[in-house]
């Protein structure tokens, strides 16, 4: 059973680092001993041949549709100068929890963001980026090197996430749908749905901007996106098919299951319905000790605790390893321009 939160004898920061949009490059370039702490982590149990296998199918991948990021992805492996970075890439096996809901005082959204994921020591080694972007600056929560987006919040804009969906069931049985859906990604031209939210972050002026690309954009995988506006009806989730939406206007939460009639799945994550019920009564406050957080939305697998409000241009956030905080709480907030 999960133990209640413990205070580790040393809590790490979360560093914020002004940066371009070559962030994945200059957040390696500034914080490479936590990426390679974290491809040690990842990696320790995985031999040297399998990993190079799987980076010579990620990359032909890329490379036979032509990614947009393939250039960045590739410096990237160069600079790890280790096996596993191309597949680290474009792979992801994680649960998440989020809720859209509108601020306490009602004049606001709020984004409230739970990732969990596998591999240790991604709680303790995040950190945020604060992107110029062309649309706007944005700040990502993430990780040395990665060139997706997995939760950002971008000041007077938007914040959203990015939840794994179900795995679709090809034939029946776990292991073999895995590998049907493998093969299925091996055929898709589409970028990655954290591609996706990375252009959304980038290129979005607004809500609705936001809203109709991540609506609209092909990707290559199933996902779920959760997007909070400004105004605090400027809320969903977006449940995803490659070539397909359904769209959840309003209060919601997202865990990993489908709510899309008809759309099913091997759910991911622990107790996925559990978390949603939970997430459902958590209240939205940018309270860094979130006192709303526990079993089972917090599990060993827990990572990254955010809270984020595009309008007042904050978020608060805290890493997490085995249940227990890994680091010290950030609270951020966008600097106020005269006028504002």
């Amino acid at each position: 059973m999960l133990q209640p939160l413990t205070r580790p004898l040393a809590l790490s920061t979360i560093p914020v680092l002004d940066c371009g949009a070559d962030f994945p490059l200059a957040t390696l370039d500034a914080f490479g001993p936590r990426a390679q702490a974290l491809m040690d982590l990842a990696t320790h149990r995985v031999p040297a041949a399998a990993l190079r296998q799987l980076d010579r199918v990620s990359l032909a991948w890329l490379e036979k549709w032509d990614n947009a990021h393939l250039p960045e992805i590739k410096a990237v492996a160069e600079r790890l100068a280790r096996p596993g970075a191309y597949f680290f890439s474009v792979n992801y096996e994680w649960g998440c929890t989020c809720r859209v809901a509108p601020s306490p005082d009602h004049r606001s959204a709020r984004l409230v963001r739970v990732l969990d994921w596998r591999t240790p020591g991604l709680g303790r080694n995040i950190v945020a980026a604060r992107v110029a972007a062309a649309a706007g600056p944005f700040v990502t929560l993430t990780w040395p090197g990665y060139t997706g987006v997995l939760t950002a919040m971008a000041p007077g804009r938007f914040a959203a996430a990015l939840n794994q969906a179900p795995m679709r069931k090809a034939i029946g049985f776990y292991v073999l749908d895995w590998a049907a859906n493998r093969h299925r990604v091996w055929h898709m031209p589409h970028p990655t749905p954290a591609h996706l939210l990375r252009r959304v972050m980038e290129e979005a002026p607004d809500y609705a901007g936001a809203r109709r690309l991540l609506m609209e954009c092909p990707i290559s995988t199933p996902a779920i996106f959760s997007l909070a506006g400004l105004k605090p009806n400027e809320i969903t989730v977006i449940e995803r098919q490659e070539t397909d939406a359904r769209v959840h206007d309003g209060p919601n939460v997202a865990a990993n299951h489908w709510q899309a009639p008809g759309w099913t799945g091997h759910t991911r994550g622990h107790d996925s319905p559990g978390r949603a019920r939970q997430m459902h009564g958590v209240a939205p406050h940018l309270d860094p000790e979130f006192p709303w957080l526990r079993a089972p939305v917090l599990n060993e697998r827990t990572r990254v605790v955010m809270v984020a409000d595009a309008a007042e241009g904050r978020l608060v956030a805290k890493g997490f390893e085995d249940g227990a905080t890994a680091t010290d709480a950030l609270e951020w907030a966008a600097e106020k321009t005269n006028g504002e």
